[in-house]
């Protein structure tokens, strides 16, 4: 390149940039990166005075707006050069400008109700909130929000929202029959979320299905238990619906009833050890004796021995607990049967000779 040459470039390149197009263009590019690095500053002040309250909201919102208002800033920016070259250049793309600005602040926003939402739900699980209904307002706002902004996106661009709401209702006709199990599903899982039988975490068993476990996860198809041996079960939220459930979490307590029996040859002895038994019970501080039945009693006689039962219900609900405690109580019987004197039966059989033959005479 010659001297000339490169000297009419630079003359050319100094003309462009005292076009006040390219002036004003540069300007709106400069101002709006930073006003974006001053938001930036702004939300790190902000976020470390969030993190200090107690409240799940500021946290929530500070979290969701950061990168969506950070784009949002680009975009208007953007959109705004683009109009400045679009009426100087007349380059013919002034008439997509304001859709393409409209569809991408849209797209913006509902990304920051659905950032908000799950930081929201995250926020109301950690203070303690039930998991299941967190999760199930959760979706539902999601979802809404996905929704409206589709539509609102669809009008922008000229298709017609009613003929669309129009054909959903007579193509969800179709859908719902070629559908109905998919559709079960989702009324099933719905279902569960209002009525709640269960919820994550729970212990559920059926006894109508092979179905038993800890509850990890509840869906809009289905639902996830883990079983005891720890492998997952993926049950249909439709079946939920047609089945008897059994909620152990939620119960009370837990009942002890155990049949013991002692010799007929101890049979003075059955009324002080069935009422020591009962004492023992109600002195003892894991037994719930005020408010759930009690009950130590002489049943019956049976073939070989005197049998009575104990009835009664621990105040723990804990497996393990409880059965440390049921090992206990029934040692403590076993003590009481040997301190009286008696002994646990166990199933015998006397032959009684009507009479005996005389020897023979040798």
């Amino acid at each position: 390149m010659t001297e000339q040459s490169l000297q009419e470039l630079l003359n050319g390149m100094i003309e462009w940039i005292k076009d006040p197009m390219v002036i004003l263009v540069f300007s709106i590019v400069f101002a709006t990166l930073v006003i974006n690095a001053v938001a930036k500053r702004l939300f790190d002040r902000i976020h470390a005075k969030t993190k200090e309250t107690a409240n799940v909201w500021d946290d929530a919102l500070v979290r969701s707006l950061r990168g969506p208002l950070s784009m949002l800033i680009w975009v208007i920016g953007i959109g705004w050069a683009a109009d400045v070259i679009s009426k100087e250049a007349e380059t013919g793309f002034g008439n997509i400008i304001e859709p393409v600005r409209y569809v991408a602040v849209v797209a913006l926003i509902a990304l920051f109700l659905v950032r908000f939402i799950r930081e929201t739900e995250n926020g109301f699980i950690q203070k303690g909130a039930d998991i299941t209904t967190a999760q199930a307002v959760g979706k539902l706002l999601r979802i809404s929000v996905l929704i409206t902004a589709a539509l609102s996106v669809l009008q922008t661009l000229g298709v017609s929202i009613s003929g669309i709401l129009a054909f959903g209702g007579i193509g969800g006709i179709a859908v719902g029959f070629a559908a109905q199990d998919l559709l079960a599903n989702f009324f099933g899982g719905l279902v569960i979320y209002l009525d709640r039988p269960f919820v994550v975490g729970d212990w559920v068993r059926s006894p109508d299905r092979q179905i038993e476990g800890t509850v990890e996860e509840i869906g809009w198809r289905l639902t996830v238990i883990r079983t005891f041996d720890q492998r997952p079960l993926y049950v249909p939220n439709s079946v939920f619906a047609k089945i008897a459930l059994e909620n152990p979490s939620r119960m009370r307590n837990r009942r002890i009833h155990e049949t013991m029996g002692v010799r007929y040859d101890d049979a003075a002895k059955v009324k002080p050890i069935v009422d020591e038994v009962r004492q023992m019970l109600i002195d003892d501080p894991d037994i719930e004796s005020n408010e759930r039945t009690l009950m130590v009693n002489f049943n019956a006689f049976n073939a070989s021995s005197l049998d009575f039962f104990v009835y009664t219900f621990t105040k723990t609900t804990n497996w393990v607990e409880f059965h440390g405690i049921k090992q206990r109580i029934l040692l403590q019987i076993f003590a009481i049967i040997e301190k009286h004197g008696a002994e646990i039966a166990f199933p015998t059989s006397t032959i009684h000779l009507a009479s005996t033959p005389a020897p023979e005479p040798e």
